[in-house]
């Protein structure tokens, strides 16, 4: 396959990389939307669900004072109407089914008295005309002297409303209330749709308050604390607050919103109950749930934007590896076809005994030598690149003086280097402290760097070899003042196989190798290395090595000892760079 085929499969599987990743953000944020969607659907269907539960307690309660008013009369629904009329006409008096009735109601503490006025009479507007007045103590019914206001008002109200609905009415009576003063049945015979006549009950408003409601509130509603809810009885007429569930809290409408407005059914018309929901424990713990579901919803959808993100930036690596690895490929074979094609020339004149002259033979002898040395160094780091991948690298630590390594790499390249027309230079503080670094290591981090300065430097040819203390550390570099390197290729120059693109690297060989080697034999020994760069100005390389503090005479001599007893350093080949 060819460089351009491998670069259009590369482009189109990094746009499949781009879609898929859009594809799976779109995913997590509708999920995501959907789930907070959800959750705050729950809460506010929780919340309904409270307020529905309270909304049912109002009216429950109203229908339980209803009750209230209405217990002490329920047997009258049982009683025949026309016994009472036949009665009332002969002697003027109630049988005696139906003073049973009257007597329990004059017991009520909820009534103080009882009027009654047959059919046909009406004596709120007749003085003439007799209203009659219940006597607990003789069970009888007498003329009224005098007769409250509110009993005419009942009356006149309970006559009015049987007379609309008389002809289809199918019950014995029918109870009517004025407000809160008075409660008025009109007694009806079915048979023949007639009405017997109205008895008027008046109503103990102080007893009804006081002693019934705001005890049956305070009991069917709860303390606010762990209802939240808080109910208040109020006169909307007068505009007076009657009673409240909760004498913590006082009415007032800029504080406390009203969320329900409850009647009561047929009775009290003038009376309201006025509901506030604060937060109640299923309230609270609807948002509170809500609050850690969002919280862990947050976290794992981070997390998952982070994975997301972490896959596609492993994939998008992995591509790049890729690239420069097919590109490596490509360069590597052709480096590598090079100096064998050269070999091949060189050695195939000689075989064929064309070439007697000596200065001839000795240049291609020559070629063949340079050749076979260009192809040893790739091998070579192709090898430190495999080893150190494969972690076999061996280490041979020892506590070494690294400035005297340095000199003497300076030493050993320094006429070679100087001849090509370079400023090379060496400079170090003195009693630098020992390191416990690999020699050999040493070496091949200051070749490699030396090597890239060599390569490099197309304008001013400079280069410096610096060791220094810095507190506990040993600090090498090499500084250049050559073309340097763009900051955005400063973090990946020290990956396998990366190059920076540009005019000079695309002229000058390379394959991407020496400065992961670098990277790799230095973080061995325990050091780090960083770059400062400027385009134009040049390059500094450091390699930092934790010092040695504590260190003998001994191992200073054994030092010392070990250097002297080293082969020589071997020098930088950069003839096939220059």
């Amino acid at each position: 396959m060819s460089n351009m085929a491998l670069f259009k499969n590369f482009k189109k599987r990094n746009r499949l990389r781009w879609f898929f990743l859009g594809m799976g953000i779109v995913a997590v944020l509708a999920l995501t939307s959907l789930n907070i969607y959800s959750l705050y659907a729950l809460r506010e269907s929780t919340i309904e669900a409270a307020k529905d539960n309270k909304k049912n307690q109002l009216e429950e309660f109203t229908h339980q004072v209803r009750a209230r008013f209405y217990s002490p009369f329920m047997a009258i629904r049982k009683l025949n109407m026309k016994h009472l009329e036949e009665g009332w006409e002969v002697s003027g008096a109630f049988p005696s089914q139906f003073k049973e009735v009257l007597t329990e109601a004059i017991n009520d503490s909820l009534f103080t008295d009882i009027h009654y006025i047959p059919r046909n009479v009406n004596g709120c507007h007749n003085p003439d005309q007799p209203i009659y007045k219940y006597h607990q103590e003789s069970e009888l019914f007498t003329v009224a002297i005098d007769v409250p206001r509110a009993v005419c008002d009942g009356f006149g109200i309970s006559k009015s409303r049987i007379q609309v609905m008389l002809d289809d009415y199918r019950w014995n009576n029918k109870v009517t209330f004025d407000a809160h003063r008075s409660m008025t049945l009109a007694l009806i015979n079915v048979e023949n749709r007639t009405v017997v006549g109205h008895l008027n009950f008046i109503i103990d408003k102080e007893y009804l308050v006081d002693r019934y409601l705001k005890r049956e509130m305070k009991e069917h509603f709860g303390p606010t604390q762990s209802s939240g809810l808080v109910v208040w009885l109020r006169d909307w007429m007068q505009n007076e607050i009657l009673a409240g569930s909760d004498e913590n809290y006082t009415w007032d409408r800029d504080t406390y919103e009203i969320d329900i407005r409850q009647r009561f059914p047929d009775l009290l018309e003038n009376w309201i109950l006025h509901a506030s929901f604060l937060e109640s424990p299923t309230v609270a713990a609807s948002n509170a749930s809500l609050t850690r579901n969002l919280f862990v919803l947050a976290f794992a959808v981070i997390a998952l934007f982070g994975a997301l993100v972490f896959m596609f930036i492993n994939a998008q690596r992995e591509r790049e590896l890729a690239e420069r690895q097919a590109g490596f490929l490509a360069n590597i074979t052709h480096e590598l076809k090079t100096p064998l094609a050269v070999m091949q020339a060189a050695g195939e004149n000689i075989a064929d005994g064309r070439v007697t002259d000596g200065v001839r033979l000795r240049g291609y002898g020559d070629h063949i030598y340079q050749e076979a040395v260009r192809l040893r160094k790739m091998i070579e780091k192709l090898l430190d690149v495999a080893k150190v991948d494969a972690g076999e690298n061996v280490m041979q630590q020892a506590p070494h003086q690294i400035d005297r390594i340095a000199e003497r790499v300076f030493e050993t390249n320094e006429k070679y280097i100087t001849s090509k027309g370079f400023t090379f230079q060496f400079q170090s503080d003195d009693s630098i402290p020992l390191a416990m670094v690999d020699p050999d290591h040493i070496e091949t981090i200051l070749n490699n760097l030396i090597e890239n300065a060599v390569k490099y430097s197309s304008n001013e040819k400079f280069i410096l070899i610096d060791v220094r203390k810095q507190n506990n550390s040993i600090a090498m570099s090499v500084t250049d003042k050559g073309d340097g390197i763009p900051r955005k290729s400063q973090k990946l120059i020290f990956d396998k196989f990366y190059r920076v693109e540009n005019s000079l690297t695309a002229k000058t060989k390379g394959h991407g190798l020496g400065l992961a080697i670098v990277k790799n034999l230095v973080e061995m020994n325990g050091g780090t290395i960083t770059v400062k760069s400027e385009l134009e100005s040049g390059s500094t390389f450091t390699v930092t090595f934790p010092a040695l503090i504590k260190q003998s005479e001994s191992i200073k001599q054994q030092s010392v000892e070990m250097g002297a007893g080293r082969d020589q350093v071997k020098p930088v080949d950069v003839r096939e760079y220059v």
